[in-house]
This record gives C-alpha cells, structure tokens and sequence, in this order.
C-alpha cells in the first residue's frame, strides 16, 4: 500500500547542525583539498567524501535517518531502493543500529555495491529500473516491511548530506587552505 508523502519543509541551518551532532561518532570529517592546476586556471576544492566507510557522502544522510528510524519502528528494520551508494549508506547505519535492512536493488547495479551491500547484511531484492522507480513513488514494495527512508527525498536524509556544506565552508575560510602549499607532495 502505497504510504502517504509527509509535507515538503525546507532544510534549516539549525537541522544541519543538528545532523552533525547526530552522525559525528560514525562519519569521517573528510579533508578539503585544493586541486592545483595552475594560474590559468580556477581554483578547485575538492571534498574528499570517497574516505567514508563506504566511500560515498550517502552514509551521512543514511546515519542521520537512523536514530528516527529506529525510535520509529525498530522491530521492523529499514528498507531503500538503491543502485549501490544510498543502500550501501542505509545498510551500514541499520547494521550499527542492530537493526535489519533490505535493499531493493536495481538490477544493473555495478556487482561491486552489490556485493558491499549484502556484505554489510543487507537482504537484496534485484528488480528492474521501472520497478524500482514506481516503489520509490509509491513509497511502498510487496512482501518489505519496515521503514521506508527514500534514498533522496527525504527531510533527514538531505539534512544528513548537507553536512558537507558546513565542512566546505568551515575548511574553506581556513588560512592554511588559502594559501599556496608550502612544498610540494610527490
């Protein structure tokens, strides 16, 4: 049955910091890096979110989602549809959660986030694209039980990702960032 949309809210600085807060013991503050090219060229900052434990910037949103999620209904687990980042996100929360997670997968996913979701316990259920997409309207998926945390559409998930903008902008501002390096790295 499909389940009913909660209103769209706008995402506040203050539900950003509370995100940082909550997922702090569990995500990496991944380091900002100036890409240097050149004089003739702009200036290129790049956030290192591939030093998450599972190499994606998607664990932030998922491990916001978790404390609701379980304080929701933590009999019943979680579930996403995914092609690899979000689930492999959701399946790390519910795992240090003790809570169990099922991933309805897209059938193309690349093999690798296949086998890291089901090595981080989630029960994957491969589907095609069209499948996938009309559950993730729906909100809903024949024989899965448990909470639904859509893999972009929602409140904490986004809440959860924004985090990142608070590292861009805190790292950014630092003297040491802005500053030519003082020697090269080989």
């Amino acid at each position: 049955m499909p389940q009913t949309l909660e209103r769209l809210r706008a995402i506040t600085l203050a539900d950003i910091h509370e995100a940082r807060t909550r997922i702090a013991k569990t995500i990496v503050r991944t380091p900002l890096l100036r890409f240097e090219m050149g004089p003739d060229y702009p200036d290129i900052l790049l956030k290192l979110e591939n030093l998450q434990p599972t190499n994606s910037y998607k664990l932030r949103g998922a491990v916001n989602c978790r404390g609701d999620v379980v304080r929701r209904r933590p009999t019943l687990g979680v579930w996403t549809i995914s092609a690899g980042n979000a689930g492999q996100g959701i399946a790390y929360a519910a795992r240090q959660a003790g809570v169990s997670c099922a991933v309805i997968v897209i059938e193309t996913a690349p093999a690798s986030k296949i086998e890291r979701m089901r090595a981080l316990g989630a029960r994957l259920i491969p589907v095609p694209y069209a499948v996938a997409w009309k559950a993730l309207g729906d909100r809903a998926f024949p024989g899965v039980d448990g909470t639904f945390v859509h893999p972009f559409d929602d409140h904490n998930f986004i809440a959860g990702h924004a985090t990142m903008g608070l590292e861009i902008f805190e790292d950014a501002r630092m003297p040491s960032l802005s500053s030519p390096p003082s020697a090269a790295v080989d």
